[in-house]
């Protein structure tokens, strides 16, 4: 599992992006390039990374179930993701 304080920074980046969000796309079709200098970094969309919901795991991160793979296989395994079965043949 994953530092507190990673997943929380991760947290801070996530709410700033969408704070900013609406006024990065007007500056940039504007094409005021030096007001878009002055807004936080972190408020880029680029620099979220894609952490596990359940760990905050960073890497193995499966998109359409927003976890990592160790916790997929877990809890699919557990039958607590819907749909999803041990593969046997």
């Amino acid at each position: 599992m994953a530092k507190k304080s990673v997943i929380a920074r991760e947290k801070k980046k996530q709410r700033l992006v969408a704070k900013y969000a609406d006024l990065r796309k007007k500056l940039k079709e504007e094409g005021k390039w030096d007001e878009l200098d002055t807004l936080p970094r972190n408020s880029s969309k680029i620099r979220l990374k894609n952490r596990c919901l359940l760990t905050g795991r960073p890497k193995g991160y499966m998109r359409d179930f927003a976890i990592c793979r160790v916790m997929f296989r877990k809890m699919a395994n557990e039958g607590k993701i819907p749909g999803i079965t041990k593969a046997s043949w």
